[in-house]
């Protein structure tokens, strides 16, 4: 494995961004600044952005085509995937749906004998704390223990023929409270964070 564990690598970023003052302020921001760090953290490695399924000879159906990051060798025999997500927009439902949306992806390129890593970062406690909606999807994520069931529909839409992404297996993770700062404001409880391995 490259990466082994991610759950320490990530809480190493957040470290550093805390020391460093550097800004975390939407999804591009949080994809840059965690590859610079992967670079200098596994020097013998590509790091990339958006790299296409088909560059790693990948020609069967995935969810997604673009991984966020990825780390491998020269000769590709090692290669790790990360996907992430830092919603800054509200549109919890369909946020958290993209959540699992993520987990499969990331099934399928296990599959394919990568790596596979999911980073969710958010500042909006819609995501992580209890409410009126504590079931469905909501459940997941707002309910503790946290679990992905292999089984998510689409919390909007459509009742009849309603999507939904199944999954290999049901995954548990943690909320986990962020050390950083965006720049404009102190670090606080509302900033969280949960890993996966996969």
């Amino acid at each position: 494995m490259i990466i082994g564990d991610f759950h320490k690598l990530v809480n190493d970023f957040f470290d550093h961004v805390k020391k460093n003052n550097i800004r975390l302020y939407n999804e591009f921001s949080l994809q840059h600044e965690l590859g610079i760090f992967l670079r200098a953290t596994f020097p013998g490695y590509f790091v990339e952005f958006e790299r296409n399924v088909s560059f790693f000879g990948i020609t069967s159906p995935t969810v997604k085509k673009e991984i966020d990051i990825v780390i491998y060798n020269a000769d590709k025999s090692e290669k790790c995937a990360i996907e992430l997500k830092y919603p800054r927009n509200g549109q919890h439902p369909e946020e958290m749906y993209a959540f699992v949306l993520d987990v499969k992806f990331m099934e399928q390129m296990k599959a394919n004998g990568f790596e596979t890593h999911v980073l969710t970062l958010v500042e909006d406690p819609k995501f992580f704390s209890t409410g009126s909606k504590l079931s469905g999807i909501y459940s997941s994520f707002r309910v503790s223990p946290n679990v992905i069931p292999n089984k998510v529909y689409k919390p909007t839409g459509v009742s009849k023929g309603r999507k939904s992404i199944s999954l290999s297996k049901s995954y548990s993770f943690n909320w986990i409270s962020a050390s950083w700062s965006d720049g404009d404001k102190l670090p606080n409880e509302d900033q969280r964070y949960y890993c996966i391995t996969l």
